[in-house]
């Protein structure tokens, strides 16, 4: 266990935002979604705006006085709600083997439509400190109303990034789930397996932590969600959150514009059945690929050399356990945020004094263990 909070906080520079902070509790919505880890040891922490009052939807986070903080980055400026130009709910994002940060900001705030121009693919160095890129992912390519842009994958060696779109940002419509392809030379953006079986929420799909079920009212529904790409940047893995599957596609033919959908769409592999719901994933530089487990309560690996799943740690308060990254010292690192409790309605409230509601862990896996992106 590395940082643990009973919700979090932020180091506030101006006394009237932490004072209207805490005055509408709006720590009662701020969930830690991905965490990671750069070359020089600084974690960074993405908190969604799924609701309105977060501060800063990028950060890093700090010790002040024993206690960890979040801090926006790269600024404040930078994390302004409703400035499209800058940050306005970022859940995925990567940090590559050059040391620079891909962020997928979702441009929607509290499940509104994304305002043309704050859906897009932020890129910052992080040892130069500068603004590489920022590319607008469109309408067309992921519509305003129901795209919910969650997680991504960088292929320096080939050039291209891979997205996932859950297609639940209208939670009261149907799922609209697929895949975004982005190619870093032409800077073209590609939707595929829109609406594929593979990328949408199985059908009728209920799951349950601890006996109870998740979103009892209002049944959760989430499309493609998990993405991990395999080391040799062969194989792209993901997953929906309502269902249990692990699907595959080979990125030939994602790299290659000129495919049509519909091969795309024959050609994806269901691998099996994870046994858990999964949220987060990534793979690592030995050809396996971790993946979150809702229902384990931990982090589970899937081998694809001899087609296994098993479990690899857990622990009673890995509760919603996200997204999984890398340390590059052989130990995988992740969080649990409570999201099933945080965000249900007509649920007793949270025990907002424990101080284990929210954590960040870390786990060894294995000597010269990395992420894929340190492949050879």
């Amino acid at each position: 266990m590395i940082f643990h909070w009973n919700h979090l906080d932020w180091n506030f520079t101006d006394p009237k935002l932490k004072q209207k902070f805490e005055a509408k509790q709006a720590w009662k919505h701020a969930m830690p979604g991905g965490v990671k880890i750069d070359t020089l040891g600084n974690y960074y922490v993405s908190v969604p705006r799924w609701a309105e009052g977060i501060p800063a939807t990028m950060n890093r986070i700090v010790v002040k006085e024993g206690v960890p903080l979040l801090e926006p980055f790269p600024s404040w400026d930078w994390n302004e709600a409703g400035n499209v130009k800058v940050l306005q709910s970022v859940l995925g994002y990567e940090i590559d083997e050059l040391n620079r940060m891909w962020l997928l900001d979702q441009g929607k705030i509290a499940y509104a439509p994304s305002p043309e121009g704050s859906q897009k693919l932020v890129v910052w160095d992080l040892t130069t400190k500068k603004l590489l890129d920022s590319i607008d992912i469109p309408n067309m390519i992921a519509p305003y109303r129901t795209s919910f842009l969650n997680d991504l994958v960088v292929d320096n060696k080939n050039g291209y990034v891979y997205i996932t779109d859950s297609g639940n940002g209208w939670p009261d419509h149907q799922v609209a789930g697929g895949i975004i392809v982005y190619n870093m030379k032409t800077k073209q953006l590609r939707r595929v397996l829109d609406r594929h079986y593979s990328t949408q929420d199985v059908p009728g799909f209920r799951f349950a932590i601890d006996l109870l079920p998740v979103f009892r009212e209002k049944p959760m529904r989430i499309g493609s969600d998990g993405i991990a790409l395999s080391a040799d940047r062969r194989t792209l893995y993901y997953c929906p959150i309502t269902g249990r599957n692990l699907y595959a596609v080979d990125t030939a033919l994602l790299r290659d514009f000129s495919v049509p959908l519909e091969d795309i769409g024959k050609a994806v592999k269901a691998i099996g059945s994870k046994s858990t719901t999964t949220d987060g994933m990534h793979a690592d530089n030995k050809g396996n690929v971790f993946y979150t487990m809702l229902e384990g309560k931990g982090v589970g690996m899937y081998s694809p050399s001899t087609n296994v799943f098993r479990s690899i740690v857990s622990d009673d308060r890995m509760l919603w356990v996200d997204g999984v990254a890398f340390d590059q010292q052989g130990s995988i690192i992740f969080n649990s945020n409570r999201l099933h409790q945080m965000f249900e309605s007509g649920q007793p409230d949270m025990d907002w004094s424990y101080p284990y509601n929210l954590i960040i862990w870390k786990a060894y896996v294995g000597l010269d263990v990395k992420s894929y992106l340190y492949a050879n």
